[in-house]
């Protein structure tokens, strides 16, 4: 096997069997390796399923040890591509550099694995223009933008191809494949608000070549199941674990701990649960103090919450995840992401422009929205501590989807207390409580 045939990253090795998996259950795997000494792909015939277990679910971990143990038995008796165990219909002389004898005759059969970075497939991708419809072609050779329509069986051509050569194509492919189109066509495939290009141009294109290979790959997609809403058809005592329906854990890099962290035990989690509901209580408490013990404690937090735990019960055993220290602890360990720094970065990045399109596009078109940017301008709220960009953005965008702004919003006397709040008033749902109006 030469070295140009061989992953040359770690991280080239899971997204050859997991290409779908998020940017930071990648990270998690790699330092998983590094921490158990696997420096090179090398190593990785050594690692078992257990192994995994702390990062993966466990037919992600079977999946990936039984590719890269059976890339390494190829590797010891031919020359073939090292590969994911992902078979498909490829031509034997276009993807592959070089081969032995036996391989030469394994190719003939064409049927090659598909790998994002041997064989590179999407280099010689051929974007299938004959494949349009005429009136699609008619409308992006005049430059014209196409319809919803259009765009959308352009995108199922597009994907029916891709997947004739690899059955699992990744975000990199469908990306390398949109800069292409959009470069060919840009005044008709560019992403564009009021004449300025947004971003790199090819991003909505890139979402629904991803979406539409999701919903081609559905049937073989993992689910988890959670518990359904109970109804009034519902005469027996059910467990609410037992109440399912599917859904995926997209986005998601800690949905279910395995083990307890080192050197917490049954005991010691539930003495921290009772301490920070006696310090919820008497409010006594640092936000910093708060995160370790949500840390701490997150292993049964996923425990309480994946059962089917009632919102109201968890309200009282687990106070602080509605409160801003918990709801951020807990969200970054879930997700990977910090909470407060994401949303007030991407206000930074995007507010203005999100703002400017409710008032020039959305208000055009929705007359809600109108009414609402009306009121806005000539009412031109005073707030203090929060801008007045933030407030418009707020309610713009309550009225864009067409919700209700008491619904979000509960107005309450400017010199009012928390417990001086009438909560029989305050929506069921959860809201922000505004004093003054």
């Amino acid at each position: 096997m030469t070295e140009t045939q061989i992953p040359k990253k770690i991280s080239d090795a899971i997204a050859a069997v997991l290409p779908d998996l998020p940017d930071e259950v990648v990270k998690s795997i790699e330092d998983t390796l590094e921490a158990l000494g696997a420096t090179t792909t090398d190593d990785l015939k050594y690692i078992t399923e257990g192994d995994l277990l702390p990062v993966l679910k466990p037919i992600q971990a079977r999946r990936l040890v039984n590719a890269w143990v059976q890339n390494d038995s190829t590797a010891s008796t031919s020359n073939f591509v090292w590969s994911s165990p992902l078979s498909v219909q490829s031509s034997p002389t276009s993807y592959l550099s070089q081969s032995s004898p036996a391989s030469s005759t394994a190719t003939s059969s064409s049927s090659v694995s598909c790998s994002p970075f041997v064989p590179n497939w999407v280099d010689s991708f051929q974007i299938p223009w004959q494949k349009f419809p005429e009136e699609l072609m008619q409308t992006l050779e005049r430059q014209k933008r196409p319809s919803a329509r259009l765009r959308r069986e352009m995108v199922r051509i597009i994907v029916s191809e891709m997947m004739k050569i690899c059955k699992n194509p990744t975000k990199r492919n469908t990306t390398e494949i949109a800069k292409r189109m959009v470069a060919k066509y840009p005044k008709s495939l560019e992403d564009v608000i009021d004449g300025d290009v947004i971003g790199l141009g090819f991003h909505s294109l890139v979402k629904q070549l991803q979406s539409r290979i999701e919903n081609v790959k559905r049937p073989d997609t993992p689910k988890i199941t959670k518990r359904k809403a109970e109804s009034d058809a519902d005469t027996d005592e059910i467990p609410a674990e037992q109440k399912a329906s599917v859904q995926d854990t997209y986005g998601c890099v800690n949905w279910e701990p395995k083990y307890l962290p080192l050197p917490e035990t049954v005991e010691s989690q539930h003495e921290k649960k009772e301490e920070m509901k006696k310090m919820f209580k008497e409010k006594n408490y640092t936000a910093e103090y708060v995160k370790e013990l949500v840390k701490s404690t997150y292993y049964t937090q996923r425990k309480d919450i994946n059962k089917g735990t009632s919102i109201q019960e968890l309200c009282q055993e687990w106070p602080f995840l509605f409160h801003e220290a918990g709801m951020e602890g807990h969200f970054e360990h879930l997700t990977g992401v910090k909470l407060i720094e994401a949303f007030f970065a991407n206000v930074d990045k995007k507010g203005r422009r999100l703002l400017n399109f409710l008032k020039t596009v959305s208000a055009q078109k929705r007359k809600p929205v109108l009414d609402s940017l009306l009121k806005l301008q000539t009412e031109r709220r005073k707030s203090s501590g929060c801008s007045e960009e933030l407030t418009e953005m707020a309610l713009l965008l309550l009225a864009h989807f067409g919700e209700k702004e008491e619904h979000l919003f509960h107005y309450v006397e400017k010199t009012s207390l928390a417990e001086e709040v009438q909560m029989e008033n305050v929506p069921a749902t959860p809201c922000l409580i505004v004093c003054g109006t």
